[in-house]
């Protein structure tokens, strides 16, 4: 949590009425979960309030036969993924990367992993949202159960907007069987048998992929995926099917992977990458990789890569980046780095108009509105 900036915990009574005196001051102010990851992105301003979810934190209703679940937007990820686990379900989330998150700290910051071959994106996980806006102001969007998904598609607006329009107070999400059975394998030979490989599971394989996906590390590439099945005969067959699909020349190894938070210390490098999918073992083959432990969707084009470096080599891994249609998003920076953490989109005006809108008096997130560059400050 930002240094000397003022925390607000309020209550479920109390939420409202001080939101509404916040805009009566014009004061600015950050949405929070638990606080462990606001110092991604733009640095927030230090004048700012953070103001926590931290005692919104419980589950409001579990439709199991529905596969749907309505939280409080302030629960941790770990312990909502606790709950349902009771009930054999669970959100094929991937777990956050500096600690703990709340459920409305993940879809806020709108960064999925591995799991997003399988589940989608996190805008397609939520089927419900309700909002608090900066003048006090409630709104919901959505419904609890999947098919009632009319009207204004604010789920979509909010996830991955960073905190900058609205304060996420509740959220209703589509779950899943929790997988009984899951095998992990990694792929490793040269990069164009890897391709070859990966464009035949994905436009001809049968086989249950929960995840797809490229890794980079110490200039070893490799691709890396995930077999799930509610029984073991069906996991084996999968198997089998496998083995059989892959080149002799390709080395193929069984590996343990569960989807456990992975922390990354503050001072890395943690960057958002997107690529155009089919033009990803383009980036895996370029020089300005090598410095990076690089995880890449195989059908997303979207990954995270972490290291140490200078932020030259960042800015030339931006720049390679933006040349295969993608961007780079700096999410985390060390101590005394200036790069910017995102630039301007092509959108920059509606997405400013659509913040006017929501919060005319540009109290949330100062700074922080995705897709508009902010000013570094020294």
């Amino acid at each position: 949590m930002p240094d000397q900036a003022p925390l607000l915990t309020p209550e479920r009574h109390e939420l409202v009425e001080l939101v509404r005196e916040l805009h009566s001051q014009a004061s600015p102010w950050i949405p929070s979960g638990l606080g462990n990851h606001l110092h991604w992105g733009p640095q927030p301003q230090l004048q700012s309030s953070v103001l926590s979810l931290h005692h919104h934190n419980q589950v409001l209703e579990h439709a199991t036969g529905d596969f749907t679940v309505t939280v409080e937007a302030g629960m941790a990820l770990g312990e909502l993924q606790a709950v349902l686990a009771e009930q054999g379900q669970w959100l094929p989330i991937d777990p956050p990367l500096a600690g703990p998150s709340s459920i409305g700290g993940v879809v806020a910051r709108g960064v999925s992993g591995p799991l997003r071959h399988k589940a989608m994106g996190l805008k397609d996980q939520v089927i419900g949202i309700s909002l608090l806006r900066s003048d006090g102001t409630t709104a919901r969007a959505g419904g609890q159960v999947v098919k009632n998904v009319a009207g204004y598609d604010l789920m979509r607006l909010l996830t991955g907007s960073w905190g900058s329009l609205a304060l996420i107070t509740q959220l209703t999400l589509r779950t899943q069987p929790l997988p009984s059975h899951r095998k992990c394998f990694a792929m490793q030979g040269s990069l164009p048998a890897l391709q070859q490989l990966r464009q035949e599971l994905l436009l001809h394989s049968p086989l249950a992929l929960e995840r797809l996906e490229w890794k980079h590390q110490a200039g070893e590439i490799s691709l890396w995926l995930s077999l799930v099945s509610l029984n073991p005969e069906g996991l084996q067959q999968q198997q089998e099917q496998l083995k059989a699909s892959v080149a002799s020349e390709l080395n193929l190894q069984a590996q343990d992977w569960e989807p456990s938070p992975e922390v990354v210390e503050q001072g890395s490098w943690l960057l958002r990458i997107g690529v155009e999918p089919q033009r990803s073992d383009v980036l895996l083959g370029l020089a300005a990789i090598k410095p990076w432990t690089l995880q890449l969707g195989a059908a997303s084009g979207l990954g995270l890569a972490t290291g140490q470096a200078a932020s030259h080599q960042v800015a030339n891994l931006r720049q390679q980046c933006e040349s295969l249609g993608g961007y780079l998003t700096v999410l985390q920076a060390p101590p005394d780095q200036q790069i910017q953490a995102w630039g301007n989109a092509p959108a920059r005006p509606i997405i400013e108009a659509v913040k006017r809108q929501f919060d005319p008096l540009q109290q949330l997130s100062r700074g922080r509105l995705p897709g508009v560059q902010a000013a570094l400050t020294t």
